[in-house]
């Protein structure tokens, strides 16, 4: 446009009227300058904070749906943080997801590995993890991460979608019967058909996964269910509670059982605490600390109650169970009182139940009446929450004189001398100009001041950690401990790391576990997810390996595992990547993986034939433990 002399220049995005016809068809100009004060500029500005969920956004006037429901159920039971990957059934969320930015919706590579960081958040936070996939086969591929939750009483709501309610039962595309699948994994499932019912199902599964022993409950909803128009309100918690009559959990332990394992304790000689998940479910770890305080008790754990107490604390002895401590299983043996708080009395902890604890009687403490009996005869059976006991128990104890333990203390002492100085333990100088696996973990739990939450694999990297860690806190110890699911760590540490953000987070893990779940890296990488990973690789399936030297004669089939280069795959993610072949470098790859603002990976190349001793054989009792093999004699 041209400007005549004298006439006053238009402002900045301001339109000119035409002057003649042929001007008025031109298009209105437009100013590009960011923020440059017009109408224009504010409204590209709003669409690009709503694009990122930046400030309010004001929801959309349209039909409220199933969808909606949904998601206004999850926020009502507190949840923000949604682990999942899309799929055809469940577009019509991830159509209205976007109007619901108070929930992080972190895509995943894989809906295994979404289920495993809702597990892991789930232990970390102590809140509901979340996780969901589509119909067929993301539904199935859940499932591992379902059953890796119900073994180790974990709180998780896992959603799916499912075909149109016409369908179900026709085969049709991508239909299966997620319900049955999971049912025996399950503490609860639920098949939705109609919108209406989605507020109170999903208020339901919330209450269920997270009351009494905790778990999975599975909700399956048909694809129209989340289309279909709905008005239906969200139950209050005492509806919730009314409509489920048959749930009544029991919390409190009875008064008469109670005194009963008070007189136990009173009697006792030698009495053991056998620490479990429950402590830490029922956030009781305070409560047990005073209880063992009080009557001078001496605490051992299992895999999963690691971290019920601090490992420092006087009375604190030690992990049990097929790859735990000589003188923890020999403590149990000895002992003539056990006092098992929230664990259930895995084979992996006992052994052969015929040899087990031959000389104590037992008090078994558990919310959950069915695993009460179900693997050891017990002389005193509590049903109840870990710390309702606890504190019962304390308030019936008379307190101890530790001078009148001084003698088992002492004997105690002298075993945990010589279980320690053993050949087998840990020396960071295994093999000469090797790098072993327990020194790695030892200077990790070291360089974090054993305040990290620590997210282990399974096989030999998972017993390295639970001995060689040294935990500090409750829930910075994480690991699949019922299932034994390898794959798990990776992902388990994004969730852990985001449900509890103030604590440093590693994932522990051997190469086979790692290269199960590893295209989580690159969720890691776009969600920055602050996780550090020590990478064990030994170029083996180690526990086969060490099964296949010590049981099966050396035939060592299968159970070397050429990998890739790790650090070329980390950077392939975009990913900061350190290795480590000595003990002399451990600690400054550590320190550069921490340095980094986000996800880091170390190469940790170790002894290709160490071995975790002592070691239980299946079938064996607490006191045939095999400590010395081959090349380590």
């Amino acid at each position: 446009m041209t400007i005549t002399k004298g006439e006053p220049a238009a402002a900045p995005g301001a339109v000119q009227t035409a002057p003649d016809a042929t001007a008025a068809t031109r298009p209105e100009r437009r100013s590009h300058v960011p923020a440059d004060g017009s109408a224009s500029a504010a409204a590209v500005e709003q669409a690009r904070r709503e694009m990122l969920h930046e400030g309010p956004r004001q929801r959309i006037k349209r039909t409220r749906i199933g969808a909606d429901a949904l998601m206004e159920a999850l926020m009502l039971q507190g949840a923000d943080t949604l682990f999942s990957y899309p799929g055809g059934v469940i577009l019509p969320i991830y159509d209205i997801l976007g109007d619901y930015p108070e929930i992080r919706h972190v895509l995943v590579r894989h809906e295994q590995g979404g289920g495993h960081a809702a597990d892991g958040y789930a232990r970390a936070s102590g809140k509901v993890g979340v996780c969901m996939g589509t119909s067929g086969p993301g539904a199935t591929n859940l499932v591992t991460a379902i059953g890796t939750a119900q073994l180790d009483s974990v709180p998780m709501v896992a959603l799916t979608g499912n075909v149109p309610a016409a369908l179900i039962g026709k085969d049709a595309f991508q239909e299966i019967d997620i319900t049955g699948i999971t049912l025996p994994m399950t503490k609860h499932n639920y098949l939705v058909r109609d919108a209406d019912e989605i507020p109170r199902v999903v208020a339901e599964a919330f209450y269920l996964a997270k009351t009494g022993r905790p778990g999975p409950v599975h909700v399956d909803f048909t694809k129209d269910a989340l289309q279909q128009e709905t008005a239906a309100e969200h139950p209050t918690l005492e509806e919730v509670i009314a409509g489920l009559p048959g749930f009544r959990p029991t919390v409190e332990g009875h008064p008469k059982q109670l005194k009963m394992a008070a007189r136990e304790i009173e009697q006792a000689k030698r009495p053991l605490i056998l620490a479990g998940h429950g402590v830490l479910i029922a956030e009781a770890w305070d409560e047990l600390q005073a209880f063992a305080e009080k009557t001078q008790i001496p605490v051992a754990w299992t895999l999963l109650g690691i971290g019920a107490i601090d490992e420092t604390h006087p009375l604190a002895y030690g992990y049990m169970g097929m790859h735990g401590w000589k003188h923890v299983n020999r403590a149990i043996q000895s002992a003539d009182l056990l006092i098992a708080i929230g664990m259930r009395f895995d084979d992996r902890v006992t052994g052969s139940v015929r040899t087990y604890a031959p000389y104590a009687r037992i008090i078994h403490a558990d919310v959950d009446p069915a695993e009460i009996g179900k693997n050891v005869a017990v002389e005193v059976p509590i049903v109840g929450d870990a710390k309702r006991v606890l504190e019962g128990l304390a308030r019936l104890a008379h307190e101890v004189d530790p001078a009148t333990r001084q003698p088992y203390f002492e004997q105690l002492a002298e075993w945990r001398r010589e279980s320690e100085g053993s050949s087998w333990h840990g020396s960071g100088a295994w093999r000469d100009g090797l790098l072993s696996a327990d020194y790695v973990i030892g200077r990790i739990g070291e360089l974090t001041s054993h305040q990290a939450t620590m997210v282990a694999d399974v096989g030999q990297n998972q017993m390295w950690v639970a001995r060689y860690a040294g935990f500090r806190r409750p829930n910075s110890h994480v690991s699949s401990g019922g299932l034994g699911t390898m794959g798990f760590a990776l992902p388990a540490a994004m969730g852990a790391a985001l449900g509890n953000p103030e604590a440093e987070t590693w994932a522990i893990a051997g190469d086979g576990g790692f290269q199960m779940t590893s295209q989580e890296l690159m969720t890691l990488a776009v969600d920055r997810i602050p996780v550090k990973i020590a990478l064990l690789d030994n170029k083996k399936l180690g526990m086969i390996r060490q099964w296949q030297e010590i049981i099966y004669a050396g035939n060592y089939h299968s159970s070397h595992l050429p990998g890739p280069d790790f650090l070329k795959l980390a950077e392939a993610y975009g990913i900061p990547a350190f290795k480590a072949t000595t003990t002399d470098e451990v600690d400054a790859t550590i320190r550069a993986a921490q340095a980094v603002d986000g996800p880091a990976l170390i190469w940790f190349e170790i002894a290709e034939e160490q071995n975790v001793l002592p070691m239980m054989p299946a079938g064996k009792g607490l006191s045939d433990l095999i400590e010395t093999w081959g090349p380590e004699e």
